[in-house]
């Protein structure tokens, strides 16, 4: 809580409580979100749930194609598609390379770590189509906030709804799959 203290600000001030619920690592997500949902749960207040690639297209700021890139490890991405602020494409975790496939002909903004990872890869593929937003990886946090506050208004947030996104099936299922053929 040494945040709170530096900000001079008690738990019990906090109106609305927000947390990240993906794209991301399986227990990353689980501890964020279970901390959250006690946090909440303890000063019996709302949680809202945000979805990273909505925090990114938000800080793109533009109402352009937006393709969100979040660094899924083991050379893929977790991405999804936007036009207009809306989600076109839903989140999918994929070879970069098979994505930009797709993408070709049309001027796409990309944002997000994983576009910062295989900005050299969307350049080469998608040639002048293709702009990498500036930070490519900017801050989240913030913008985060915003949209919680906005999301805020449109009903009830209870902790317990909250469910990570996840978009790459665990290891344990794969294993089980490839175990079963």
């Amino acid at each position: 809580m040494s945040l709170l203290d530096g900000a001079n600000i008690r738990l019990a001030d906090i109106d609305i409580f927000a947390v990240a619920t993906g794209p991301g690592s399986f227990t990353g997500l689980r501890i964020g979100i279970a901390t959250m949902q006690g946090l909440a749960f303890a000063e019996g207040k709302p949680l809202i749930g945000v979805s990273g690639f909505d925090v990114l297209v938000r800080v793109a700021g533009t109402d352009e194609r937006v393709a969100t890139w979040v660094d899924a490890w083991r050379g893929e991405v977790f991405a999804a598609l936007y036009e207009n602020g809306r989600e076109v494409v839903a989140p999918v975790v994929s070879l970069p390379e098979v994505l930009l496939e797709s993408l070709r002909g049309r001027s796409t903004l990309f944002v997000g770590d994983g576009a910062r990872a295989h900005a050299d890869m969307i350049r080469r593929m998608l040639g002048e189509a293709a702009r990498i937003a500036e930070p490519a990886a900017p801050p989240l946090a913030g913008t985060m906030a915003i949209l919680a506050g906005e999301l805020s208004s449109t009903g009830e947030h209870a902790p317990h709804a909250i469910r990570p996104l996840y978009i790459r099936r665990t290891d344990a299922e794969l294993a089980r799959d490839a175990r079963a053929r």
